[in-house]
């Protein structure tokens, strides 16, 4: 066996016939490979935060703000427009009892309040009598002839002979 060299420095710990071997290393980098020299990070090297910038949020915001808009405004108007629609329906409905009323009886009512009175077989012509959406009575009101006759509701200002009034007879028939 020949004599073994003597290994010197950093190779000295490894027995001589691991040390003549030659390693390859391959290393393929999908991105260059940086190492920074000192401890600090670059910035180039953070990945910034996701999020949204503040013109982005304020586009957003104004666009919500139109949307609320629109929706209040047709909200607001639906209140109304359902007390009105409600008017009607119970105007037409007390107009319905009072015929009804009429046939049976042979008359009309002498007030609204007898078509919520039951008879002696415990039946009316109506459960009870509503009071219009704006909390006002209803009125009956008599025509021209003995035929006739008209159911009111004074509408959202509570003053009869106005303009917002709603009546149980039709445009063409006053």
């Amino acid at each position: 066996m020949p004599p073994q060299p003597e290994w010197p420095g950093r190779f000295a710990r490894f027995p001589p016939s691991l040390a003549s071997v030659t390693v390859t290393i391959r290393y393929t980098a999908t991105r260059p490979l940086t190492v920074p020299m000192n401890s600090s990070i670059s910035r180039t090297q953070v990945r910034p935060e996701a999020g949204f910038t503040l013109v982005e949020i304020m586009v957003v915001v104004v666009i919500l703000g139109l949307l609320a808009t629109l929706v209040v405004q047709n909200v607001i108007g639906a209140g109304d427009t359902a007390r009105e629609t409600k008017a009607k329906a119970d105007v037409r409905t007390i107009a319905d009892a009072i015929r009804s009323y009429r046939t049976k009886n042979g008359k009309f009512p002498e007030s609204l309040d007898v078509l919520a009175t039951k008879d002696e077989r415990g039946r009316s012509e109506l459960e009870e009598l509503p009071k219009d959406p704006w909390d006002h009575e209803y009125i009956l009101r008599e025509g021209d002839r003995p035929t006739e006759f008209e159911v009111i509701s004074m509408g959202p200002d509570g003053s009869e002979n106005t303009e917002d009034d709603i009546s149980s007879k039709t445009k063409k028939d006053k």
